[in-house]
């Protein structure tokens, strides 16, 4: 049985764009994420809070936060890996930190240099100084499903880090599959082990598109109780630190499979599809989403 209804939570400013070559400038994200606002999303990964020569696209993160009203009903969500990124997000407009843990040690000393214990301390760091400054917080297991590095991640291992995220008190716990590598059986057995140890803490899924299972994988962790989903605009994106991470699942993509299979998303749909194909001329190439390429059916013109 499906829910009534699901957040998305748009990351296509955030890592979406992270991963571009080019550069971005801060009027052209503003626009797309007052775009993706006008379309309904209401949770949006607007900044990395990151070394700009680690991740020069989001070398603007307080340009681009300066940029944004507030809106009620309206969330903006930085990234910070660190105490460091957390100061400079809390010296900003944000409305909710987020942070990272890693599920491998390999990938955590790249990405972020941290192991995954010193991860899961930082990430329980940061949430208590969002909290401390009146700020929301949640948190992400990166590499939850496979790393690059070290292959399969171990579901136990997952299910460990989750429930010493969770003595953090975060207001929800992502597992993120971030090269891709996920398939629908192992997302609903580890979605449903990590309910069991999270209490009622809600469950987010971020995942990649890389070998064209996300779509489904989406579907397989709503089954199995996550309430949140990450996609991203076009489904672009990608990790720098992880070889062959290609795009997010597209939002228009999960929007069209949740509306038309009776799960409110609050988004409109044609307006999305319109926001997709503007990030597409904004970029300069075709993007990997679907739906924005087919059209909504029945398409608006009829009905």
């Amino acid at each position: 049985m499906l829910p009534p209804s699901i957040e998305l939570v748009e990351v296509g400013p955030r890592d979406g764009l992270q991963n571009e070559p080019s550069w971005i400038g801060t009027a052209s994200k503003l626009e797309l994420i007052e775009r993706l606002i006008a379309a309904g999303l209401r949770r949006l990964e607007v900044a990395s809070f990151v070394r700009p020569e680690s991740v020069p696209q989001m070398a603007d993160a307080e340009e681009v936060m300066a940029g944004l009203r507030p809106r009620e009903g309206v969330t903006y969500i930085g990234l910070a890996l660190n105490k460091k990124g957390a100061f400079r997000a809390l010296d900003t407009a944000v409305n909710q930190i987020g942070t990272v843990a890693v599920a491998s040690n390999t990938f955590g000393l790249r990405n972020q240099n941290q192991t995954v214990t010193e991860s899961v301390r930082t990430a329980r760091e940061v949430m208590r100084l969002a909290r401390a400054r009146g700020r929301s917080a949640q948190t992400g297991i990166a590499m939850a499903f496979g790393c690059p590095f070290e292959g399969r991640i171990e579901p136990s291992s997952v299910v460990d880090i989750a429930s010493r995220l969770a003595e953090g008190e975060p207001a929800e716990i992502g597992l993120a599959d971030t090269i891709g590598v996920a398939v629908p059986a192992e997302v609903g057995e580890l979605v449903n082990r990590v309910r069991e140890v999270v209490g009622g803490i809600p469950i987010r899924v971020h995942f990649h598109n890389t070998r064209n299972t996300a779509i489904a994988n989406v579907l397989a962790a709503i089954n199995a109780g996550a309430s949140v989903v990450d996609a991203s605009v076009g489904g672009i994106g990608g990790c720098p630190f992880a070889p062959n991470a290609t795009g997010n699942v597209a939002t228009e993509d999960v929007a069209y499979l949740l509306e038309h299979s009776g799960v409110s998303t609050g988004v409109n749909l044609q307006a999305l599809i319109e926001t997709a194909r503007f990030c597409s001329g904004m970029l300069g190439r075709a993007l990997p989403g679907m739906v924005s390429r087919a059209g909504d059916f029945p398409s608006s013109a009829a009905t």
